[in-house]
């Protein structure tokens, strides 16, 4: 089982969710070996300047069919089937040859039932911590049509009883204004923003969080339309129920005809 990451420069967070979901795998299929590669070329680079190797995709599978793998099944812990998903799909099709068999298990969003199981295990962790107020699940986004993920994600979220969270995403639709827009229509004026991703990483911490202007914290509380604008910061990845959904679509994979 190759596990693939986007990956993270946040040591506190890649321990809390890509360690944390190596080490399910491996307790949930014991006796496979389980590896990791990571996709992020920029976070790559900043860690090999700290002295820290990380494979990619690529080079862990070349690997693999060099110490005599033949079967290989590759679980990413994307959120969606966007254009990362896609870009590793090419990936893995153009190494397909050196393999009896190599499959990919689908991100964490894929079928209707995927939301449903992420919807109560994001709102029934984010209540736990604070139960009052509307909050707002800040996705990365995609330019791939996939984006639409994040509003079936925010409508599914409404349709299980929770009008009072939101979707948005840094980098697609819904953008800050859509979700600025549905957010002024709610009763309360107590905003919490958490991140939509499986780690809390640079986006959560400096674009969702950050101090500076353009944050969208620092947005919403500029637009005076909340009292108190609130930060939960941890990636769905430390979710245990988000988890075992990775861990299912690994079974799901493993078991198709």
């Amino acid at each position: 089982i190759l596990i693939i990451h986007f990956g993270t420069t946040h040591d506190d967070t890649r321990a809390l969710t890509i360690d944390a979901i190596n080490a399910k795998m491996k307790e949930a299929f014991p006796g496979i070996e389980v590896r990791e590669a990571w996709t992020s070329r920029i976070i790559l680079k900043k860690l090999k300047e700290r002295g820290v190797e990380r494979l990619n995709p690529t080079q862990a599978l070349i690997q693999l069919h060099e110490q005599g793998y033949t079967h290989i099944l590759i679980q990413s812990t994307n959120i969606i089937e966007g254009t990362e998903m896609k870009e590793l799909r090419r990936e893995v099709e153009g190494l397909s040859l050196n393999f009896k068999d190599i499959r990919v298990g689908n991100p964490l969003l894929y079928a209707p039932e995927d939301y449903t199981v992420v919807v109560k295990a994001i709102t029934e962790a984010m209540n736990q911590a604070d139960r009052g107020g509307q909050k707002l699940l800040v996705g990365h986004g995609t330019p791939d049509p996939a984006t639409a993920s994040y509003a079936m994600f925010d409508y599914m979220l409404k349709a299980e009883g929770h009008p009072e969270y939101h979707v948005g995403t840094v980098e697609g639709y819904p953008e800050y204004e859509d979700a600025l827009r549905l957010l002024k229509n709610g009763k309360s004026k107590t905003l919490t923003l958490a991140p939509l991703m499986f780690v809390a990483g640079d986006h959560a911490n400096n674009d969702m969080a950050g101090d500076d202007d353009d944050s969208w914290k620092s947005q919403f509380e500029a637009s005076k339309n909340f009292d108190s604008v609130k930060t939960q910061i941890a990636g769905l990845g430390e979710i245990d129920a988000i988890q075992q959904l990775y861990v299912a679509h690994t079974k799901a994979a493993m078991d198709a005809q």
